[in-house]
């Protein structure tokens, strides 16, 4: 959904006139949503930053902010500074294996932002993943998966949340890991057509998986750092040597 530029925090209409209704601000946007400017305001977690001023910029289906602050350098001083943020909501991610066959599941699709930034294709090689929406992580990854990948997972492990990129874009990301079989399988994938997901769903020797964010063909971060906690930490890591444990 494209973003619709917002007017600023105050847009007032001719001398002595109301001012105009804001959508997503003091009228419910497309979504239902108010009172999108105010989040960051009530903030006081750290002493050294003081909100001054949160000016909604863009909405679509996510929200672009501009907000300004007081920081309080390390020396002491204090500055004002102002930084745009991206909010799409938190979400989850989903590494299914199987360690009888020694396979993971994978997705592939086209990433647009990827493409038009140096990506050969644009078609990146990824852990299922998905935006939380109302529900919890855990609700949320297997319906995810259910979706992108056709699987219906068992067990899960959490494995870690991450800020994947802080500087900018406020979401949280949940990980997960879990086993499947190949009578787990059941559905297609795909992801979901009427929003616009076209996803092929790839078994991947984990191996290969493995080697491919080496060679630079799986180039996505939550993916890479998925398979890599699965061959040292994880599922596919080496198993202790049982004569070393005892004489160790």
């Amino acid at each position: 959904m494209t973003d619709t530029p917002l007017p600023g925090p105050t847009t007032a209409g001719p001398a002595g006139a109301p001012a105009s209704p804001r959508p997503g601000v003091d009228t419910p946007d497309h979504r239902g949503r108010t009172g999108l400017d105010r989040a960051g305001r009530d903030l006081a977690r750290n002493p050294g930053v003081r909100v001054r001023d949160v000016e909604l910029t863009s909405r679509g289906w996510h929200v672009l902010r501009r907000t300004t602050f007081d920081y309080r350098r390390r020396d002491g001083r204090w500055e004002t500074q102002t930084r745009e943020t991206y909010d799409r909501g938190n979400g989850a991610v989903v590494l299914p294996y199987d360690t009888g066959r020694g396979v993971v599941l994978l997705s592939r699709q086209f990433r647009y932002p990827a493409y038009v930034n140096g990506h050969p294709d644009g078609m990146l090689i990824e852990a299922a993943a998905g935006l939380l929406d109302e529900d919890d992580p855990v609700t949320a990854i297997r319906r995810e998966a259910a979706e992108e990948l056709g699987v219906t997972l068992g067990p899960l492990t959490h494995v870690l949340d991450a800020y994947m990129s802080p500087g900018s874009v406020t979401e949280r990301l949940h990980f997960f890991a879990g086993p499947y079989t190949p009578a787990a399988r059941t559905g297609a994938g795909g992801g979901l057509e009427e929003e616009g997901e076209d996803i092929e769903v790839l078994e991947l020797p984990f191996a290969e998986a493995l080697a491919m964010t080496r060679d630079g063909r799986i180039t996505d971060g939550k993916t890479v750092l998925l398979l890599q906690w699965a061959a040292l930490d994880g599922p596919f890591a080496p198993k202790p040597d049982a004569a070393a444990v005892r004489t160790g």
